[in-house]
């Protein structure tokens, strides 16, 4: 990736007006369009969002992605949007004990309607953050009982596929545990006993940053600095560490890049966190030196690594081992090309991506190095996202990144005709991390409240 050292934020501030000029009616058409009894609004075909069935984790972006714009304009009509069709619809993800996905769905909406509120913004009161911090306690709590404990006496938050996987992904569902614990909330379990949300937390964050993450150190073959494992496998009737795998990306030993981001953002924001808390609070955990040491050094790692494995504008493709690459030349040397003939890019993991960068860059300090090369590489990322070919200027297609992936390996994503890749299309988790990454960006040209996940930083 090319890195601007020039490109300063309020160079990109033409691109976020464009986008929430373009959001605000898709938004809203979608909301009246969509009836929730078909399922959550997943990828687009041919420019209309469907659902498709396997979880529904993307219902809390749907509304989240409401009280985004309604943070980025303050046109009331999508906080009412968002508020309402949260208190209707999403009450049985917080009591959902089947999936990983409480960080996505949960802090997408009671989450973003609590800040709010503490931020004045909304004009809701002392109940209504009492209600929605009630919903984010109980997501966090019923999101650490998806434990599996491994034979060194740790666990993890186990994925959607059992006991003995570990997704990349859920390192950005450890923000409802931590959370959960910072509003006064813990486990009790069996005869009263009290688990200690936080420290779950702590131990999934180590056992990602241990299994899924790469280092450089000889582990296996393929021991790349920074490269994640989508899933890695464990043997539950010793508690074990088996092997690394994969659902999304092509093969156990490439990174998909999707996954990788979830990482870079997931460890950035859990350092934003954690260095707030108070050393006692994670004496428990390995000390608060060594908890920050754990997250720095997984989220440098795989930070460089996209850097280095991305096309030259800061747009992934798919999967850096994905067979197709090898056909197409000096890839990194070029701006991503959505349009060839044998693999997609993934404009979703760089709006994803593009937060993590930011967020590390800001936690090291953007005015040194090695901050400012991720500061700097995160604008860059999102200067691409605001512009053609990846923002949908179209108003007539339902979605706002194009050029996004959901499923390679089982074909889920369309592939227009003549073409021999999926292209041109959206996504409702890219839609929303590109307008979650634009608020961030817009609060740090307006010198506003600092975005995080718990909060305004007075709160902290």
């Amino acid at each position: 990736m090319r890195i601007d050292d020039h490109l300063q934020p309020a160079q990109l501030s033409a691109g976020l007006s464009q986008l929430f000029e373009l959001a605000g009616p898709k938004l809203a058409r979608l909301a009246r369009r969509w009836d929730p009894v078909h399922g959550s609004p997943v990828t687009t075909v041919e420019g209309q969002y469907t659902s498709r069935g396997w979880t529904e984790w993307t219902q809390g972006f749907q509304y989240g992605l409401l009280l985004l714009q309604f943070d980025a304009t303050g046109q009331e009509e999508f906080f009412r949007l968002g508020r309402d069709f949260t208190l209707r619809c999403m009450a049985p993800h917080l009591t959902h004990t089947g999936v990983h996905d409480h960080g996505f769905n949960n802090l997408s909406t009671y989450g973003h309607l609590r800040r709010l509120a503490l931020e004045g913004r909304s004009g809701e009161g002392e109940d209504a953050v009492r209600l929605y911090q009630l919903a984010l306690r109980v997501s966090g709590a019923v999101q650490a009982m998806r434990w599996s404990t491994l034979s060194d006496g740790s666990g993890f938050i186990y994925s959607f596929n059992g006991p003995h996987s570990l997704f990349a992904d859920t390192i950005r569902s450890c923000r409802s545990l931590v959370l959960s614990h910072r509003l006064g909330h813990v486990l009790l379990g069996e005869n009263d006993r009290r688990i200690s949300l936080l420290s779950r937390a702590v131990q999934h964050l180590r056992n990602t940053a241990r299994y899924a993450v790469y280092y450089g150190e000889g582990r296996d073959s393929y021991d790349e600095r920074g490269r994640v494992a989508h899933e890695s496998i464990f043997n539950m009737n010793d508690g074990r560490y088996r092997c690394p795998n994969t659902q999304q990306g092509y093969s156990p030993f490439s990174t998909w890049t999707r996954g990788l981001a979830w990482v870079m953002l997931g460890a950035a924001e859990e350092l934003e966190f954690l260095a707030r808390v108070d050393e006692a609070e994670l004496a428990e955990c390995g000390g608060k030196a060594e908890v920050l040491a754990m997250l720095s050094r997984m989220a440098t790692a795989t930070c460089d690594f996209y850097l280095e494995n991305t096309a030259l504008d800061g747009i992934p493709y798919w999967d850096t081992g994905a067979p197709g690459l090898a056909r197409m030349g000096d890839w990194r040397g070029r701006p991503a090309e959505p349009d060839n003939d044998h693999e997609p890019v993934d404009s979703s993991a760089a709006a994803i991506a593009a937060q993590g960068l930011l967020r590390l860059g800001r936690y090291l300090g953007g005015r040194t190095e090695p901050g400012r090369k991720y500061l700097q590489a995160g604008l860059c990322v999102a200067r691409a996202l605001l512009a053609p070919p990846y923002l949908s200027l179209d108003p007539g297609h339902e979605g706002l990144l194009l050029h996004t992936v959901y499923h390679r390996p089982n074909g889920w994503d369309f592939v227009p005709p003549g073409k021999s890749v999926p292209q041109g299309e959206s996504c409702m988790w890219g839609d929303y991390h590109l307008m979650e990454l634009a608020v961030y960006l817009q609060r740090l040209l307006q010198e506003g409240v600092y975005l995080t996940f718990w909060g305004p930083e007075e709160e902290a």
